[in-house]
């Protein structure tokens, strides 16, 4: 397993330079070229001119996020961030090819833990991050693999201690083929401790209504609530636009779960149902799986393609999005609020034609903090120091992983009750120089996956 160095960018003041790829889940292009933001910034919510707003990506199976700005104006942060930026070298643990997510398991003593990593084309393994031994996981369902679909996100379940169970989301097609859609599936992980472990007692739970053409924007990101008691589901709106406004379809949306799939009585959307959706017969009563009851499984809508949620050390839920052609997000999630897509974005559509702001419309839930160029946000973990107090520095800040920007961000939120009384803002950044799919915080430690083929798993040693 080698060690790279990794230097701390150094800082810059006023207007700085750098390149924004295209974003895509795939393979990125050979062309494309992304440079460091060689500073602390605190990140601009819009840039300033036409020319920042220059785009030659097309609407395609990607993941639709792409500004291929070379000038952006960004604002120094304060000098103790600065201070406080750590630097940090990188170890590779394991290579995949096409990972997409991770988790960690449970560990008493040893602090390396093992990861559960995913693979597009349908692959899980259990990682030993001691020694970089990874075992594949048998039993995983077929996907339908191809553009942004695949296997997705993986999660624990909150009894995973005593039921080895986990939460596993993919891609199917429909029986003609021709549509795909999400679905999130409750399983066992059998044989955990041995060289061939499987999946076993596998139940669908959740799927996206309807299924439709295309191949991007599923989103199917997975978190459970900090008390265990909910399942939280980011479906993408498929690269559709209307849906995310359409509560007779679960995309554009954040679905709120029991862990059993079925719809919590206190969801903002359960009365509005007709009496025949709420009071199902007693075989499908509440499932999330029924046409009947799909706005019921709503939390929050008006999304693009969220690929990160985190909770914070407070209970509040925030989650990242990708927007247009500029208008990547960070959202403070909260119950039943409108977030305004495709109505209100603070990017613009791939033609060029401008969307109105999020300032034109205060009855849509505006993001605490935009990105124009794009980051291309594609998954979060929220960091706090635990036993191994790697980054300090990072303490309660959210951690961002960044496609087309090629970049770890680093986010502060506020820590005050009424989130609404500051805002959420980029402290800084670096260069990773590769597209980073996926960063998870693990009792101090940082580790992210690169993407695509041979994406290595890499472990974040501070100096």
């Amino acid at each position: 397993m080698a060690t790279q160095k990794f230097p701390l960018a150094s800082m810059t003041v006023g207007v700085m330079l750098f390149g924004v790829l295209s974003c895509s889940n795939n393979t990125p292009s050979e062309a494309s070229t992304a440079s460091s933001v060689a500073s602390s910034t605190d990140a601009q919510s819009r840039a300033t001119t036409d020319a920042a707003m220059t785009n030659t990506n097309t609407a395609t199976a990607t993941d639709s996020n792409s500004d291929n700005s070379t000038k952006a104006n960004a604002q120094t942060s304060s000098a103790q961030d600065t201070a406080q930026k750590p630097a940090f070298t990188t170890k590779a643990i394991a290579t995949f090819d096409e990972p997409w997510a991770m988790t960690a398991l449970p560990t008493d003593t040893d602090p390396a833990p093992r990861l559960l990593v995913t693979e597009k084309s349908g692959n899980l393994f259990v990682v030993d991050t001691a020694t970089g031994v990874k075992h594949r996981v048998a039993g995983v369902p077929k996907v339908a693999y191809g553009g942004q679909g695949g296997l997705g996100d993986v999660t624990l379940a909150p009894d995973f201690a005593t039921t080895n169970a986990i939460y596993l989301s993919y891609v199917e097609k429909d029986a003609n083929d021709d549509k795909y859609g999400a679905v999130v599936i409750k399983t066992t992980l059998s044989d955990l401790d041995t060289t061939s472990p499987k999946l076993t007692k596998i139940r669908r739970i959740w799927q996206q209504v309807p299924k439709i053409s295309g191949q991007g924007h599923y989103s199917h990101r997975l978190l459970f609530s900090p008390d265990g008691q909910y399942l939280y589901i980011s479906s993408g709106e498929r690269q559709k636009k209307t849906p995310a406004q359409d509560m007779n379809a679960n995309l554009g949306k954040i679905v709120r779960l029991n862990p059993d799939g079925s719809i919590p009585a206190d969801n903002p959307f359960v009365k509005a149902a007709s009496n025949a959706q709420a009071n199902a017969d007693s075989a499908n009563k509440n499932k999330s799986t029924t046409p009947q009851s799909i706005s019921a499984q709503i939390w929050t809508l008006g999304h693009r393609n969220v690929l990160g949620m985190q909770f914070d050390d407070a209970g509040r839920l925030w989650a990242h999005e990708m927007g247009p052609r500029g208008g990547d997000e960070f959202n403070l999630i909260e119950k039943g609020n409108n977030y305004g897509w495709p109505v209100v974005s603070n990017g613009r559509n791939y033609s060029g034609i401008d969307i109105p702001d999020h300032s034109t419309r205060p009855d849509f839930t505006a993001p605490q903090t935009s990105w124009t160029p794009v980051i291309s946000p594609a998954s979060m973990s929220f960091y706090q120091a635990g036993a191994q107090k790697d980054f300090p520095a990072w303490q309660n800040n959210m951690l961002i992983s960044g496609l087309s920007s090629k970049s770890l961000v680093v986010v502060s939120i506020p820590t005050d009750e009424n989130a609404r009384d500051a805002q959420a803002k980029e402290r800084y950044r670096y260069d990773m120089g590769e597209r980073i799919r996926s960063v998870l915080s693990v009792d101090g430690m940082v580790w992210v996956l690169e993407d695509g083929s041979d994406g290595r798993l890499l472990r974040l040693l501070p100096e």
